[in-house]
């Protein structure tokens, strides 16, 4: 098949990974070329040249609170999307993969004649919901999760769950973990990652915590996590995937602490792949990832009740982690799911809603 991939442009898809989206779009582009299939990812510069030799335009970033800056992403964004719509709509594609959480894609499946489908990755938010409500009718959409598909229910009653996936070869079992006894936290270190509630957790439980990650908020690193470090917590940088599956294999838990509701958690299977157990506040995807056997969840919010879920996890068994990751959670697994979806999207071949292409996209670039 000759697939379109529309990534999100906020970040490059490339290593070092700002966050699980840009991993999980990383991956799958790239598994799905080495099937031979012909992919082209319409991403931001910066993002992995074999992927991507033709860029889209400069990350478009994070505003991060700021309307002046939100205003400039914005507007650099629809401009972009609008580009990359025009490009599918006269690029023979047999079908587009929409993986950017942004709703002019989504409007401007309505102009084409190529099938489309969407992969939601977030909870609704206000714009991608609009753009969902003004999507081609019929579009078949695909969530990461259970608890994601039942967020969307009530705009996407019938999205099919296709777990993210990981590669098991990088992320390789480690029978034991290190000597030195840390645990280990990584992502991005925002306030919505709740880092500082790790750390507050492993200190609770007194063990020696090691975190990694990408620093977007410079405010909070410097507020929250600065004056928590030392006394056993150190922040060893962000990572590639290979130094950051060698820290998390060594570990004896792995922490995630989210304070919103996480629509899957890539570390957290990326753990399990590690043989790592994990603490992890109950929320969003991650029960439905972590069991009995691989995990202990905590009270959202709770850095106590954390702190608890540690000292049970660091006791569970590592090679149990490794077969429920090797079971539910691996790349090819995912990409399999994909290409089943595409076959599904190809057969269902709805008829395209009659509209003029150069009206709409005149419209939707105004």
């Amino acid at each position: 098949m000759k697939i379109a991939v529309i990534a999100h442009l906020k970040f490059p898809i490339g290593q070092p990974y700002l966050g699980g989206l840009e991993m999980h779009t990383h991956h799958l582009a790239g598994a799905l070329r080495r099937r031979g299939h012909r992919v082209t990812l319409f991403a931001a510069a910066g993002s992995d040249p074999a992927l991507v030799p033709d860029p889209v335009c400069p990350p478009t970033g994070d505003a991060l609170g700021d309307p002046v800056a939100w205003e400039r992403i914005a507007r650099a964004e629809h401009e972009a999307y609008a580009r990359i719509m025009e490009a599918v709509a006269r690029g023979g594609f047999d079908i587009v993969h929409n993986n950017s959480l942004h709703e002019l894609p989504l409007q401007a499946s309505n102009a084409l004649s190529v099938p489309m489908t969407t992969a939601l990755h977030t909870p609704p938010f206000d714009s991608l919901a609009e753009g969902v409500r003004a999507a081609k009718p019929g579009m078949i959409f695909a969530a990461v999760s259970p608890s994601l598909a039942q967020e969307w229910r009530e705009l996407v009653p019938d999205a099919r769950v296709i777990g993210n996936g990981i590669d098991l070869s990088t992320f390789a079992f480690s029978p034991a973990a290190d000597p030195a006894g840390y645990v280990f936290w990584s992502g991005r270190i925002v306030p919505e990652k709740g880092t500082h509630l790790a750390i507050d957790a492993a200190r609770a439980a007194g063990l020696p915590l090691r975190f990694a990650g990408p620093r977007p908020n410079p405010r909070y690193f410097d507020e929250w996590i600065a004056p928590r470090l030392g006394d056993g917590v150190t922040y060893v940088g962000h990572l590639s995937h290979a130094e950051l599956a060698r820290q998390l294999g060594g570990a004896r838990a792995a922490i995630v602490s989210p304070r919103w509701e996480e629509p899957f958690g890539l570390v957290v299977a990326e753990a399990l792949a590690c043989g790592t157990p994990v603490a992890a506040f109950a929320r969003g995807a991650i029960p439905d990832i972590v069991d009995r056997s691989s995990g202990a969840l905590a009270r959202a919010d709770d850095s106590d009740d954390l702190a608890r879920a540690i000292t049970r996890a660091v006791a569970l068994d590592r090679r149990a982690c490794r077969s429920r990751a090797e079971t539910l959670y691996d790349a090819e697994v995912m990409t399999d799911g994909y290409e089943d979806l595409y076959r599904e999207v190809l057969a269902a071949g709805a008829a395209p809603v009659i509209r003029p292409r150069a009206l709409v996209l005149e419209r939707l670039t105004a």
